[in-house]
């Protein structure tokens, strides 16, 4: 069996807050195959970014393992560990205005990467800046344009090209589609999947939007106060939710299953979300949940395989133990 291209063993990251201890991650575990996209889903404050972050070395561990290609990562990342992973992992980031450099063209922004990380000459870097302008849709005209001079979803297209021109292995796409508009948000994802099967990519996809992540994504991962409750294919997590948090997610925004002929009925939450400055000692979604026991309010519930066929899903909760 092969190795997977990135594989997180019990990784935790946690902020100190005066006396006080956040901890946004909290010893996740998740595997991702060669040229596999995983969906990873939650509410604000989920961890989701903070995972993504810290998978990248751009916030310390507290604790845990990476490995990307069976070697394991620096704990703490020095300036040669980033120059030395740039070509292997990039990171597309959520704000496609903030995260480009006002001063810069869309030429320089999206060839920066290449001054920096190759070999290449200026000619030759010119030539590969135009060639990824046009495989993210934008065109050579928008060389010499500044961000301001651009919309959003054109930003984030630069911001994509900035990402991939080095070609990595490794993707993570931290929410690059929560700050447009819907229809920007399809064609960005339309380009990424595109991007993905041409050049192979292994992307972590995070966001909001179930529905999008279930389009884009391979498995579909759920995140709650900084531990993982499910993870499985994404057409089965989304249309045959195991945990009550998923279906909490999901069924906020019904969708119609075209295979089953039949709707979802919106769930609704009870209780309010706990302050991650007091995790609950159970089930952390115990206080919310409607089939919540008395064990879920005692002992927190670990990953287990609780159903094999075609889709090895693995769910957090004491209703399948």
């Amino acid at each position: 069996m092969n190795k997977p291209l990135i594989d997180i063993r019990n990784l935790s990251k946690h902020f100190d807050r005066g006396r006080h201890k956040i901890r946004a991650v909290d010893d996740v575990s998740l595997s991702i195959e060669a040229g596999e996209i995983v969906g990873l889903v939650g509410e604000s404050g989920s961890g989701k970014s903070t995972l993504g972050r810290t998978l990248l070395g751009l916030d310390r561990k507290t604790a845990g393992e990476i490995f990307y290609k069976g070697s394991k990562l620096p704990t703490v990342y020095r300036a040669k560990d980033f120059h030395r992973y740039a070509r292997s992992m990039q990171m597309i980031f959520q704000d496609p205005y903030s995260s480009l450099n006002p001063r810069m063209t869309a030429g320089e922004i999206i060839g920066e990467a290449l001054r920096l990380h190759s070999d290449l000459n200026k000619s030759d870097i010119a030539k590969r800046i135009e060639e990824w302008l046009v495989k993210v849709g934008l065109n050579i005209d928008h060389l010499g344009r500044y961000p301001h001079e651009f919309s959003g979803g054109q930003r984030q297209r630069i911001g994509i090209a900035r990402a991939l021109i080095l070609e990595p292995d490794f993707v993570v796409c931290d929410e690059p589609i929560s700050a447009l508009d819907v229809s920007v948000q399809a064609q960005i994802v339309d380009l990424l999947g595109e991007l993905k099967r041409s050049l192979g990519l292994t992307l972590l996809f995070i966001a909001h939007d179930l529905s999008m992540v279930r389009y884009v994504s391979d498995r579909m991962a759920v995140m709650y106060l900084g531990s993982l409750v499910e993870i499985g294919r994404s057409d089965h997590v989304f249309f045959d939710p195991k945990h009550p948090y998923t279906e909490l997610l999901i069924g906020s925004n019904p969708e119609p299953d075209p295979n089953q002929e039949r709707s979802r009925q919106k769930v609704q939450s009870i209780g309010e979300i706990p302050s991650q400055l007091d995790i609950p000692a159970g089930c952390r979604f115990a206080n919310r949940c409607p089939h919540a026991m008395a064990v879920c309010h005692d002992v927190n519930p670990v990953l287990r395989i609780v159903s094999h066929e075609d889709d090895e899903r693995l769910v957090a909760c004491h209703l399948y133990e």
